[in-house]
């Protein structure tokens, strides 16, 4: 893949994924307006936090960090790469349908690993309820994370990065039609109807890209499943990785172990995480999909110089628009929050207190980035081993200053934790990549360009608080603080661009050319 063509594929998979955060946004604003910070909401948001943490394991953190890599290689050396798939597809559902029956048994205990603070409460039953019902989402949606991994290993971006939206149009969907059924005020009837939404979202993402697939010539099939000596080996790779690819995800676990001792604070921990997912997922995860089948492919041609412009070229741009958008997030979070989430039952004291978790989610966006784009040079080498113990030492690092600092200084501990252990994980990620050769290293055109990025980034951090300050009244006056927060975003991007520009930053040809693309 040229570097032209990774950028377009970045573009590709980063536009989708936009389209699902935004979406995403919309179902979040409604939860937020109709549950609030109470007990169904924070049951819900447990219940439907389930299967996402262990999808990380089984899918995107462990078995696909393991898989497209080997099918890659496969597929660029013709080894048969159909049949590969076709054992992986049907191993991953044999060990995800027990895992699930178990899973739905032992509910009880799953929400009381994750958030023991329910315990004695009615947000304990109503999380054991919902999650019974939303739990069977992690065998639907690992296996379209791996279907989406022959897609992507092939050059097809397009399906994989839709499939999210399907998600979210559900859960609108859900949401507007239970608005019409259920009565007013019945927010137990509302937590249901959500809590079904997630398996039949499941469902409609896997023939998403199970069709897509099949488009592509791979038509992966139900069948008895076979320990081949090729699916050892990915199980030995996809072990370790496990833990190193889910690293942000068990770390939010325990800062949810942390929140769920202080009432509201699962949902204000919640809906911050919303907020700085958007530019996570549009930049950091669409960078990460690319690269990896990318880095892979070149490593099995000894193309050295391609995989070091490819490394280099993802880690500027993915930099270049995550710097700005967490200066922006410690700027201006309580003008975000209270406009996108403040009405209904989500009261001025929620917002406060979700605005404080923005900013300091904010302080770790860059480093989570940097994770996705160091990350692929340890995958694409099958080396799983070093980010596990990386993340070892991240799990031991986050639980001290979660735990540690909780009585301190309360909830917000969890994502002061989450933060600094994601600029610890990216410092030896880095550190362990030195012993990679050239292709690791940063080139003179990055070193060049990144502090000129962050002087753009910083001086855009100047104008909106001067802005925001400014606009202060605006965001108190109704329909009047949409567009204040709109022209406020406006700033901040012209801003940011135009000081970029004019630095050397970066040249805006090039985003214009790589959109086009």
């Amino acid at each position: 893949m040229k570097p032209i063509r990774l950028m377009s594929g970045f573009f590709t998979v980063g536009l989708w994924t936009l389209l699902s955060r935004v979406l995403g946004f919309v179902r979040d604003i409604m939860i937020a307006a109709y549950l609030g910070t109470g007990p169904v909401a924070e049951a819900f948001l447990a219940a439907f936090a389930l299967p996402n943490l262990f999808r990380r394991f089984f899918a995107e953190g462990a078995f696909n960090m393991a898989f497209v890599p080997m099918f890659s290689k496969k597929l660029e050396a013709g080894e048969d790469p159909q049949k590969f798939a076709q054992d992986a597809f049907v191993g991953l559902g044999a060990i995800l349908t027990v895992f699930t029956v178990i899973g739905v048994i032992f509910m009880p205990a799953l929400v009381t690993m994750m958030v023991s603070g329910f315990l004695g409460t009615e947000r304990f039953d109503l999380a054991v309820y919902y999650g019974r019902i939303a739990f069977p989402y992690i065998l639907f949606i690992s296996l379209s994370a791996l279907l989406s991994g022959v897609l992507n290993a092939t050059g097809r971006f397009t399906a994989a990065a839709a499939a999210p939206v399907l998600l979210n149009v559900i859960f609108v969907a859900a949401f507007v039609i239970g608005s019409l059924v259920i009565e007013d005020d019945d927010q137990m009837a509302m937590g249901l109807a959500l809590a079904y939404a997630v398996p039949v979202a499941g469902i409609a993402q896997l023939a998403l890209v199970w069709f897509a697939a099949k488009r592509a010539g791979f038509a992966l099939r139900v069948g008895r499943p076979k320990l081949t000596p090729e699916l050892k080996r990915l199980a030995v790779i996809a072990a370790p990785a496990a833990l190193a690819g889910g690293v942000v995800q068990i770390n939010l676990l325990v800062g949810r172990q942390v929140a769920s001792f202080f009432d509201g604070a699962l949902a204000w921990l919640n809906y911050a995480d919303r907020l700085y997912q958007l530019p996570l997922g549009v930049v950091g995860i669409a960078i990460g999909v690319v690269l990896l089948p990318d880095l892979s492919r070149r490593l099995r041609a000894g193309d050295q110089a391609g995989g070091k412009e490819a490394f280099n070229r993802a880690s500027e741009i993915s930099l270049a628009l995550t710097i700005p958008a967490a200066v922006a997030l410690m700027i201006i979070p309580v003008p975000l929050v209270s406009v996108i989430f403040e009405r209904g039952a989500f009261t001025s004291e929620a917002t406060a207190a979700t605005a404080l978790a923005v900013a300091v989610y904010g302080l770790g966006l860059p480093a989570f980035v940097l994770q996705k784009t160091f990350q692929p040079l340890f995958f694409a080498r099958e080396d799983t081993k070093r980010p596990f113990y990386y993340a070892l030492i991240a799990l031991v690092l986050n639980a001290a200053l979660a735990i540690g600092l909780s009585p301190i200084i309360g909830y917000i501990a969890a994502a002061v934790g989450t933060s600094l252990t994601g600029w610890a994980t990216a410092f030896l990620l880095w550190r362990g990549s030195r012993t990679m050769g050239a292709a690791a290293d940063f080139d003179a055109r990055f070193k060049a360009r990144i502090g000129r990025i962050i002087l753009a980034a910083v001086g855009m951090g100047v104008i909106l608080a001067i802005a925001a300050h400014l606009m202060q009244p605006l965001f108190a006056m109704g329909m009047i603080r949409y567009l204040a927060l709109l022209a406020l975003v406006l700033i901040g991007v012209v801003s940011y661009f135009g000081v970029g520009q004019l630095i050397g930053a970066f040249k805006l040809s090039e985003f214009k050319r790589n959109l086009r693309r």
